[in-house]
């Protein structure tokens, strides 16, 4: 894991300036990811983007949805590289944790692979047939924790000498 301090990284000064980005690995970020119930699905329409909230689930390192034959999802990302993006913010903390996954998109057509992924446990939040399936592959897969330090009583204090300052002994 990489640690990168806000303030290094050119933002402005203040509260959140003294929390800490950490770059999570391919596997912690997977790992996080099967835990979302919900991500957003990122893609473009006409040149625009486009995000669509959407249940999922993982299968052999892939990211599957259910849609429907006449939504835009199943329209327009077939073929096409898409992100697709889950997290788990908590703001009173100023902590939690974000996966951002890139990949192609396929809408799924053998009969065999389609079966195996409208048996798996994800129900679609939406109203109405959800009978189409699309794999995302995870070619980049970027995550990364942030928390705010220790409070410190000195604002110059480096989040290490604060953290130290909490040790005992």
């Amino acid at each position: 894991m990489v640690r990168m301090h806000t303030a290094a990284m050119g933002q402005a000064d203040g509260a959140a300036a003294h929390g800490e980005f950490i770059r999570l690995d391919r596997g912690e970020s997977m790992r996080l990811l099967a835990t979302a119930p919900v991500g957003r699905l990122i893609f473009t329409v006409n040149a625009l983007p486009a995000v669509r909230l959407m249940n999922f689930a993982l299968a052999d390192g892939l990211i599957v949805l259910r849609t429907a034959a006449d939504t835009t999802v199943a329209r327009r990302v077939h073929d096409t590289i898409v992100a697709f993006e889950a997290d788990d913010l908590d703001a009173a903390t100023s902590s939690g944790w974000s996966v951002i996954v890139t990949g192609r998109a396929t809408l799924v057509t053998d009969p065999e692979l389609l079966a195996r992924y409208q048996r798996m446990p994800l129900v679609a939040w939406a109203p109405g047939d959800r009978d189409q399936c699309v794999e995302i592959t995870t070619e980049l897969v970027e995550g990364r924790r942030v928390r705010r330090p220790a409070e410190s009583t000195d604002p110059q204090q480096s989040p290490q000498d604060a953290a130290r300052d909490l040790q005992p002994g």
